[in-house]
């Protein structure tokens, strides 16, 4: 009796279990069922001008007597600081590099015969600074010093004029609602088309920020965008 009694309740819990096991999982399977939700991404653009920039000023002198080619670099790295302070910089905002030359001579691909200046210095100063509008201007009458003899180095690849927007916090919260807004209204489009009801969020994502030049005529003007991705869910 003890063993028929036994057998009876073990068979009964195991019934039990796998009865409770079929009632819960059938009842997660019609949760999932119901369980609707909705994928869309808020985008905000917005266009500010750049507060910094990064202005290099690279000058060369060519020659074949080192003293007197450091010579005429001092007197140009001075004729050039002189002509930034003048417009209203500060000392802060002007870096001088040390110069660097180049012996042509030493050069193995180089014909000797061809050359007529053996040395090539050349020298940066950098300007940072947040006056923008006063680096454009000065940008404009830099010829000034072209026409006093130094020799401008343009259009090298490794050291162009940048501009810079560093005020992204000011309008991080204000963009953000923006994106966040344009999600909402793209879920709405979609929960009427089908029918259905814009409910809650059930998770969201930022996307991180990204700043890029308006277009390459005008890299002082920037674009500041931002994708947020949010899941609402819908209901009936």
């Amino acid at each position: 009796m003890n063993f028929k009694s036994s057998l009876l309740i073990g068979l009964s819990f195991i019934i039990g279990l796998s009865i409770l096991g079929y009632v819960l999982g059938n009842s997660l399977l019609q949760y999932k069922l119901l369980e609707r939700t909705v994928l869309v991404k808020g985008l905000a653009q917005k266009e500010v001008k750049a507060d910094v920039v990064i202005w290099p000023i690279t000058f060369i002198q060519p020659g074949n007597d080192l003293p007197s080619m450091y010579t005429k670099l001092e007197d140009d790295t001075k004729k050039i600081v002189e002509f930034l302070k003048n417009r209203g910089f500060t000392s802060s905002e002007i870096s001088v590099s040390a110069p660097s030359v180049v012996d042509k001579v030493a050069q193995d691909y180089v014909n000797n015969a061809e050359v007529k200046f053996r040395y090539n210095a050349r020298q940066t100063i950098t300007l940072y600074t947040n006056k923008l509008d006063i680096a454009q201007k000065s940008m404009l009458n830099i010829i000034d010093l072209a026409k006093s003899g130094i020799t401008f180095k343009a259009n090298d690849y490794s050291n162009q004029i940048e501009y810079k927007f560093s005020k992204l916090n000011s309008i991080k919260p204000q963009m953000i609602e923006e994106a966040t807004k344009n999600a909402r209204l793209t879920a709405q489009k979609f929960a009427e088309d089908s029918k259905s009801k814009l409910g809650k969020i059930k998770k969201a994502r930022q996307g991180q920020f990204s700043i890029y030049d308006r277009d390459k005529n005008t890299p002082y003007i920037k674009r500041v965008r931002i994708v947020t991705t949010v899941e609402y869910y819908l209901s009936d």
